[in-house]
């Protein structure tokens, strides 16, 4: 009877180290946190996200700076800490005119990114695609011109004064090759001349 037992407690423990080695192998399920989705609004023709408070998601708007999306949020009344979904058509459309024409909204001209336009001589504040625009027309209009600044855009260099003896070297110009390289090559051009003219002759 004593033998019997000590079998039985031995199948047990046997039993309960393979169940505990079960529960071990069962890979351990993690739950990820929930992604919150992103609400987009769309402000002068950009799509800004909504869960960002107002004056930190104007300056997602080119050419809207810090200075710039604070005097926005200031003239306009709202709350720069307001997130942007939460504000009413009305209130977008008002942010819009006042990103448009500031000036008549009072904000100051040395807020405005282009004062004294070549074309009509007014103070003007340009964003978004408008901007990119102006800027591709100036740079032609100096490319026309053909003074040292639209030269040197006009072949891809830098206009600003800097040193091209180490850095500006992509692109269009060549890069100076090493002597020893020059004559690998021209060599190994040789080789490919003598090859072709004894196939010719076969």
């Amino acid at each position: 009877m004593g033998v019997t037992k000590v079998k039985e407690k031995g199948l047990e423990e046997e039993t309960e180290e393979k169940t505990k080695k079960e529960v071990k192998k069962e890979p351990k399920k993690i739950e990820k946190p929930k992604e919150e989705m992103r609400e987009i609004v769309r402000v002068s023709g950009t799509d800004l996200e909504g869960t960002k408070p107002l004056i930190r998601a104007i300056r997602k708007i080119k050419g809207m700076g810090y200075n710039m999306s604070n005097a926005v949020c200031l003239v306009s009344g709202i709350d720069p800490n307001k997130k942007l979904i939460t504000l009413d058509e009305s209130e977008i459309k008002k942010i819009e005119e006042i990103i448009k024409d500031p000036i008549k909204f009072g904000i100051p001209v040395y807020f405005v990114n282009r004062r004294k336009d070549r074309t009509s001589g007014q103070d003007i504040h340009l964003s978004g695609s408008d901007l990119d625009v102006a800027k591709k027309f100036d740079i032609q209009a100096l490319v026309d011109m053909k003074n040292y600044k639209g030269m040197r855009h006009a072949f891809g260099l830098p206009v600003r004064g800097q040193r091209t003896r180490s850095s500006f070297r992509k692109g269009r110009s060549v890069g100076v090759i090493r002597k020893a390289v020059r004559i690998v090559q021209e060599e190994g051009k040789e080789g490919e001349k003598g090859k072709s003219k004894g196939k010719e002759k076969k």
